[in-house]
């Protein structure tokens, strides 16, 4: 029997290639707020003894996590056979240790609250810097999309003579697989955060790739002040106008308006956004066929 796909509240074009390329049936859901604020939220398609699938693109969960469980409880109420979760971005897992005291070491008990309601999960790239894995705090059964295979192909198609350009040496790992795929050289910078709005990064070293294309790539563009250091460099030192490249555009504050101005920027489809460019759809839809099938 196949799967049914309820969309709540994230991007409708990617939420009906998703179905295509599941052989999806669109799930039918009402939501509405009482007068006090609260959701109101009821299922409509019939989903006793058959597979549940839900797109919720957590960027912001505070304004989504309780519906989202709300809806995940109600699938499993009326008899769904397994639930999954489709989130291309997952949120709360840069806390990842007690920096303070006292301090809520938040991707533990976000990832307890997915676990206990949904059997599967699937996302693209989080953010993984103490933990090796999910399964070191998520339960359920998870599959992780890389986007490194679909950047590198963008590159390729898009770029010319490309020189790209890790943040950091966190990115190193990552960046050097993209630039593999993609058959271009790479560097890494040496990053220091004093704040959260205060970066200094290192010098390129780009004499030899002068007339190369600089491609900034990271996984995640927040505040943005790691790539405008950077971009204002790269200038200094004449090269030609840079491509920017981020699995997830979160830009928070004026950083998207910032970056355009002064770089092209180009992001996946993780979180939407006008500079999305880069699909996942095929990918994420077969992460999770994958899921369904070895859990049958």
């Amino acid at each position: 029997m196949q799967p049914i796909l309820f969309n709540l509240d994230s991007d409708p074009d990617l939420s009906s290639r998703l179905r295509s390329a599941l052989g999806a049936e669109l799930g039918e859901l009402e939501q509405r707020h009482f007068p006090d604020g609260e959701s109101y939220l009821r299922v409509h398609s019939e989903v006793g003894a058959r597979d549940c699938l839900v797109l919720c693109n957590l960027y912001q969960p505070d304004t989504k996590l309780v519906r989202l469980l709300f809806l995940a409880d109600t699938l499993r109420d009326l008899g769904a056979r397994r639930i999954g979760l489709i989130t291309p971005y997952l949120p709360y897992m840069r806390q990842d240790k007690r920096f303070q005291p006292g301090e809520c070491v938040s991707s533990r008990p976000f990832a307890r609250l997915l676990s206990d309601a949904f059997d599967l999960l699937v996302t693209t790239d989080p953010h993984l810097h103490r933990y090796t894995s999910l399964d070191e705090i998520y339960t359920l059964k998870s599959r992780v999309v890389h986007a490194a295979p679909m950047i590198a192909q963008w590159i390729k198609q898009h770029i010319e003579q490309p020189l790209l350009i890790g943040p950091d040496s966190e990115s190193e790992q990552w960046v050097s697989e993209v630039a593999a795929l993609a058959e271009a050289p790479f560097q890494v910078l040496n990053k220091e955060r004093h704040g959260d709005y205060d970066v200094s990064v290192s010098l390129p070293e780009v004499e030899r790739w002068q007339h190369h294309t600089p491609v900034l790539v990271d996984d995640i563009i927040s505040s943005g002040r790691t790539m405008l250091e950077t971009l204002e460099h790269l200038a200094a030192l004449g090269m030609p106008r840079a491509t920017i490249i981020a699995v997830h555009g979160l830009f928070a504050g004026d950083a998207w308006q910032r970056l355009q101005a002064a770089a092209d920027v180009v992001t996946c489809e993780a979180v939407r956004h006008s500079s999305n460019a880069i699909s996942l759809s095929a990918a994420l839809a077969t992460a999770m066929a994958e899921l369904l099938s070895e859990t049958d």
